[in-house]
């Protein structure tokens, strides 16, 4: 067995990270790399998801011509900025930043409640919006729902 593990170098590996002093980082250290690893605002997401959501409803109706498609878009941008702010109130409140295990539980609970919500806003679709577009309404979702990988590059800034 001794020979074995030798062969695969498992042991080496695991010499490697044993033989790894512990260092305890000052309060400078830890503060620069809290900076290094800045979080984004869910607010400010939210805020660029409402932004882009009237300018594509804007430009949906110059294009077309018809305050329809404008309300399609807008509705469809709804269906992504209200169940973020739902999130985001909830993920910002006291008990959400209380522990690790409150905040771990209420992000689950949290987005199984956006999810739902977001679920049943386009499942109302048709009986909200009247004369309905639903290619216009899935680009405006499409669009909003961007935002999220858009705010990955705002990190650190």
């Amino acid at each position: 067995m001794e020979r074995n593990v030798r062969a695969h170098g498992w042991e080496d590996e695991a010499d490697k990270y044993e033989s790894t002093p512990f260092k305890r980082l000052t309060r400078e250290e830890v503060l620069s790399m809290k900076s290094q690893f800045a979080s984004v605002s869910p607010w400010r997401v939210v805020g660029v998801q409402v932004l882009v959501g009237v300018v594509f409803a804007l430009i949906a109706f110059g294009w077309s011509g018809e305050i329809s498609v404008a309300w399609s878009a807008l509705y469809g941008a709804a269906a992504v900025v209200v169940p973020g702010v739902l999130m985001a109130r909830g993920m910002t409140s006291r008990l959400s930043l209380g522990s690790p295990l409150a905040g771990a539980a209420g992000f689950v609970i949290w987005e199984l409640l956006k999810i739902v919500v977001s679920v049943v806003m386009l499942m109302l679709a048709s009986r909200v919006v009247q004369h309905l577009s639903w290619p216009v309404l899935l680009v405006a979702v499409m669009l909003c729902m961007k935002v999220y990988w858009l705010a990955l590059s705002w990190r650190g800034r």
